[in-house]
């Protein structure tokens, strides 16, 4: 009688893999731009507005207006710059865009939501503008003619005899177009720097805002006396629109040199900084989601696979949120 023996079955082991994805979710194209010309509304209502009603007072214009553009520029990335990224100025876009920070596919249509928005809230001043003050601000010498465009001219970007400083000592000394050239291109890059600096990592973005709105009202006062401080192709449009005449014929000063400037902060922050380039849109925030998928089974042949949401591990997103690693 021959023993019959037989070996040990091997012990069988279930394997648990957990596949976990993130999804990214990003504002559409058509909510970012009406941010952007809600910012732009709000940035160019403010700095136009109280410029052309402090005329009416004799308030402390350029101030007023430096703490106006900045205030006004903090509530509008505080209140819209997490769906647009919060430019509001055609530099800012043309600088992100450069730097690698924004989608060049997103320059026109940020630019063109810029110049609706900004042009908007010019339209809103120049509506209520009441008609019966422009006889006294002529009277009072404020104003060339009783009429709105002139006193849009009050806030119009220029140079030469339009400088403001020419206009304060009657054209006893002016700015001619070399140094308007000049001082835009340099405030518009320190603006645009800034921007750049404090919007490239996600734990500085609770302070961006104010960041960013002071340093407007700095370069505002800077630049005031001596063009009236565009900074914003957006605003010296939006003021040309209804100022009309020499607004028009010096508009290019206004667009070119803070376009330039713009672009110089941007090659200064690619060839300087020490964080690699985040196609990340400034202060944009993505929605993201995970799903995680577990399969488990007592092989690869009858493996069972669910979903199992509650099971994920906790993720540690990267500054927007596109990738990161279970947390230990």
């Amino acid at each position: 009688m021959s023993a019959q023996s037989t070996a040990p079955e091997a012990p069988r082991e279930e394997v648990v893999v957990e596949d976990t994805t993130a999804t990214v979710e990003s504002p559409s194209l058509l909510a970012r731009l009406g941010a952007e010309a809600f910012g732009t509304f709000l940035l160019v209502l403010a700095i136009c507005g109280v410029a052309l009603y402090a005329r009416f007072t004799n308030a402390g214009l350029t101030l007023s207006v430096a703490l106006a553009g900045g205030l006004a520029l903090v509530a509008g990335i505080a209140a819209v710059g997490h769906i647009s990224g919060g430019h509001f100025n055609p530099a800012v876009t043309f600088g992100a865009a450069i730097a690698g920070r924004t989608s060049w596919a997103d320059l026109l249509p940020y630019w063109a939501a810029q110049l609706v928005g900004g042009t908007l809230a010019t339209l809103v001043l120049f509506a209520t503008i009441p008609s019966s003050g422009l006889a006294i601000l002529q009277q009072g010498g404020v104003i060339a003619e009783e009429s709105k465009a002139a006193l849009f001219q009050g806030v119009a970007n220029g140079y030469g005899e339009h400088s403001p400083l020419a206009s304060a000592t009657q054209g006893a000394f002016s700015f001619e177009l070399l140094a308007a050239l000049l001082i835009e291109i340099v405030v518009t890059a320190i603006l645009v720097g800034v921007i750049l600096a404090v919007t490239r990592r996600s734990d500085s973005a609770s302070f961006a805002p104010m960041a960013i709105g002071f340093t407007l009202a700095v370069m505002i006062l800077i630049a005031a006396p001596v063009t009236n401080a565009s900074v914003n192709p957006a605003r010296s449009f939006a003021a040309a629109v209804f100022a009309g005449d020499w607004a028009w014929t010096q508009l290019w000063v206004f667009i070119v040199a803070p376009l330039a400037g713009g672009a110089i902060a941007a090659l200064f922050y690619r060839a300087f900084t020490a964080v690699p380039v985040v196609q990340d849109d400034l202060l944009r925030e993505d929605q993201v989601e995970f799903e995680t998928v577990t399969s488990a089974g007592a092989g690869a042949d009858d493996a069972d696979v669910t979903v199992a949401e509650s099971d994920a591990p906790d993720w540690t997103p990267d500054e927007k949120g596109t990738e990161g690693k279970p947390q230990a």
